[in-house]
């Protein structure tokens, strides 16, 4: 059974009417090419535009039951298309980088807040999210488990594992930042040692700091019918806007994750206690 995404690789526009008008047209674009899902990159509703003024901040922020982010809601029913929309969303005591994703008939499924914020940079004003979540998607035809984790959340792998150990099967992952070698062997491997796909979704180049390159990695890394080892990355997008389509084969997957060991089967928790501790308290036992 295929799941298929749509990458809605997509430079933003200057107001938030113009991004929801953009993104309506992109989302039935879509729907056009057989897609199941449709991802926008991160933060669409300002064009990952984050004012360090907080009033600017509290004006552009949108919230997750206004009108930006419903019609969306009735999109995806009209479309019978799941649809994950990305927003920069109203929230005490700052706004959040924020996903939220519709099933294929308008229900609210997935309502995620990025945890790993950019703190170093124009992210140190919002909010970081706290969990990690997934949800059953219906497909029509099958399910789907899917979570999500945005851009840095990527480069933190409990942000993928505990996806994984709450059953994910694919992660969904708007992006806002240049895709280069290294980004992109994160999401490879983040994909490999939890047996799961990854679809990143990523701005174009012409949008600052941001070049294409968005990905799916299905996750498979070899089959019993073929002779070493094989690339799990079935779709790279060019540095070009467009709408990229990529087909997770979910049968394979399933077959792949059921004989397989990586994931959870020979994982040792005990002995990863450190994990669960400060940051400050494990620079303190290393000194």
């Amino acid at each position: 059974m295929e799941f298929r995404i749509a990458l809605l690789q997509l430079l933003p526009e200057d107001t938030p009417e113009k991004q929801l008008e953009k993104g309506i047209n992109a989302c039935r674009k879509a729907r056009e090419k057989g897609a199941d899902l449709a991802l926008f990159p991160e933060m669409w509703s300002s064009g990952y535009r984050i004012p360090q003024d907080r009033q600017a901040l509290e004006v552009l922020a949108v919230p997750a039951d206004g009108p930006f982010v419903r019609a969306f809601a009735g999109l995806a029913a009209g479309l019978q298309m799941a649809i994950g929309i990305t927003f920069l969303e109203q929230y005490a005591p700052s706004p959040r980088n924020a996903f939220l994703l519709f099933d294929r008939n308008g229900k609210e499924c997935l309502h995620y807040a990025k945890v790993h914020t950019c703190d170093f940079d124009e992210e140190k004003v919002l909010t970081s999210g706290r969990t990690f979540e997934t949800a059953e998607l219906d497909l029509g035809r099958d399910r789907v488990r899917v979570g999500s984790m945005i851009c840095f959340d990527r480069e933190f792998p409990e942000s993928a594992r505990i996806l994984m150990l709450k059953g994910a099967e694919v992660i969904l992952a708007p992006n806002a930042c240049p895709m280069e070698i290294n980004r992109l062997s994160a999401l490879r491997t983040r994909a490999y040692e939890n047996m799961l796909a990854v679809a990143t979704c990523n701005y174009p180049a012409g949008q600052p700091d941001c070049n294409g390159h968005s990905t799916v990695f299905d996750g498979v890394a070899w089959l019993p019918e073929e002779a070493g080892v094989r690339d799990m990355c079935i779709l790279e997008a060019p540095e070009e806007e467009g709408i990229y389509l990529a087909r997770i084969d979910l049968t394979m997957l399933r077959a792949y994750r059921a004989r397989e060991v990586m994931g959870s089967r020979y994982r040792h928790p005990a002995s990863y206690g450190i994990l669960t501790e400060s940051s400050e308290k494990g620079e303190a036992d290393r000194g």
